[in-house]
């Protein structure tokens, strides 16, 4: 496969299936939560152990994991999602650690809530005004100044925000979200 590209120096990865999950609800898929981890974390994991050593013979190379302002604090009606998001932050802190002394520079892009199709779904007829969604191009112009000024850990937006209470008052910032998720979710049900 890197031998169709060999100037190839930028792994992106961008994956994630975000569903409403509720484990009180009997009859969940194995599988289908499963499949849901092995796309949003195992994906990654993968595609960076395939493009590694490709990445190390350039002269710069950088790695961009996708991971989510909800890495920082979940929205507990999405957990599966949530989880391996937060594992890909993780990941990609040690990542980082472990490549210092290359010339791959691994970055964390962590969006906020945005104007995408991952928000459809089961999403779809939700209420996400309190989400204050962002646009892909306003996303796009802050990934891109980030990644130009070498900044490792890009939060856009909410996710700045996030971050810093998942640090101060992580209690409180759980709490709102489960309110959040609680309105969107009476929502849609009516």
């Amino acid at each position: 496969m890197t031998s169709a590209f060999p100037a190839l120096n930028i792994l992106i990865n961008n994956a994630g299936i975000m569903r409403v999950i509720d484990f009180n609800q009997a009859g969940r898929d194995l599988e289908d939560l499963t499949r849901k981890i092995s796309i949003n974390l195992d994906g990654p994991v993968r595609m960076v152990q395939q493009f590694l050593p490709q990445l190390k013979k350039q002269k710069r190379a950088a790695i961009v994991n996708v991971s989510s302002g909800l890495a920082f604090v979940p929205l507990p009606i999405s957990p599966i999602y949530c989880a391996t998001k937060a594992a890909l932050h993780s990941f990609t802190q040690s990542l980082r650690v472990q490549l210092k002394k290359t010339n791959v520079q691994v970055f964390e892009l962590a969006p906020p809530a945005t104007e995408t199709p991952l928000m459809g779904g089961d999403f779809a007829g939700v209420d996400l005004a309190s989400a204050h969604l962002m646009s892909v191009e306003t996303l796009a112009k802050q990934a891109l100044r980030g990644l130009e000024q070498d900044r490792l850990e890009i939060r856009p937006g909410q996710s700045n925000a996030l971050k810093l209470m998942s640090r101060i008052a992580p209690e409180f910032a759980l709490r709102q979200l489960s309110d959040d998720a609680d309105r969107m979710m009476a929502s849609a049900k009516h």
